[in-house]
């Protein structure tokens, strides 16, 4: 029997796609964001939601 191929299963899978509309100065802010930090837009976009989220458990 051949071994299994494609992608290895993720253990946490990123199945929720959410679609967002923004304006041009709003998305300029995100990739200039996202290039100084070396990452993609969709990184950017975690990383201020769970900073956001930590300052929200901090208020607790």
């Amino acid at each position: 029997m051949s071994p299994r191929t494609g992608r290895p299963k993720s253990k946490n899978p990123k199945s929720t796609q959410i679609a967002v509309r923004m304006d041009v100065e709003t998305l300029k802010k995100l990739n200039e964001v996202a290039e100084k930090n070396s990452e993609t837009r969709v990184q950017t976009i975690r990383r201020g939601i769970e900073k956001l989220h930590s300052e929200l458990e901090k208020e607790k």
